[in-house]
């Protein structure tokens, strides 16, 4: 069964609710292909390995969370970046990038599904970024400290950078994936146990052992795989579409 381009486009759209972001990429169709659509291909980030794998699947879209085009970034057409624009021109994929959408979304967004996967409770928006909710807080029932980073070990990443500055017991709970190491000082003023991100800053260390907070870096990538990924299988139900998830590691 196939999807016409526009249709998708559309439905994308309004499902990730796009106009209610201001960001600094568009969200969206970032590069136009063929009309219709039988086969989508998800993964994190746009790169030449993920569209040289698209491509041998015989992709007609290709949907990530980290697409080609960001207001702080011009490049000209060499390099890799040509080489990304030639394999979607020449084999003719559309490309859609979805980034704070893919974040904030309270089913298919990454930290809504991290919230769950953790089995957070009471979960409601939380970290305010561009005067946007971008991030997930919940609960937990009553956890040690020490277990709950072994449960985000087996859940998210094995490779953590973990300050555990916070309270033995852990209750509370924010969660914003990707390179959010500033807003943590939102889970503090919160009076959170512990704050997820994706990456860290060399400051983070000496800011959450002074105000006694956890802090754990689990990877940018690592903590935005699981948005695409759901919001692959939500298409592929909709849609009656084939849809495949490429995992290109990266260990940031």
């Amino acid at each position: 069964m196939k999807i016409s381009r526009d249709n998708l486009t559309a439905y994308l759209h309004d499902y990730l609710n796009v106009d209610n972001f201001n960001d600094y990429c568009p969200n969206g169709l970032q590069f136009e292909g063929k009309s219709k659509i039988n086969t989508i291909i998800t993964g994190v980030s746009a790169s030449v390995d993920l569209f040289e794998q698209a491509i041998k699947k015989k992709a007609d879209a290709i949907i990530v969370h980290h697409g080609l085009i960001w207001n702080f970034d011009r490049p000209v057409y060499k390099g890799g970046y040509k080489q990304r624009v030639k394999l979607l021109m020449e084999h003719d994929i559309n490309l859609y990038g979805f980034h704070l959408p893919l974040d904030a979304h309270e089913k298919v967004g990454n930290n809504a599904v991290i919230a769950n996967t953790l089995g957070l409770k009471k979960i409601v928006p939380f970290g305010e970024y561009k005067g946007q909710f971008i991030g997930m807080r919940g609960e937990l029932d009553s956890i040690n400290a020490d277990a709950f980073f072994e449960l985000i070990r087996s859940k998210i990443n094995n490779d953590l950078i973990v300050f555990a500055f916070g309270p033995d017991t852990i209750k509370n709970v924010g969660i914003i994936s990707g390179g959010a190491q500033k807003e943590v000082n939102q889970a503090v003023t919160e009076g959170l146990d512990v704050y997820l991100t994706g990456e860290v800053s060399e400051h983070i260390l000496h800011y959450v052992k002074e105000e006694g907070i956890h802090f754990i870096a689990a990877g940018h990538h690592a903590t935005e795989r699981f948005g695409i990924q759901a919001l692959g299988s939500h298409l592929k139900k909709q849609f009656d579409v084939q849809v495949e998830y490429i995992e290109i590691p990266n260990p940031i």
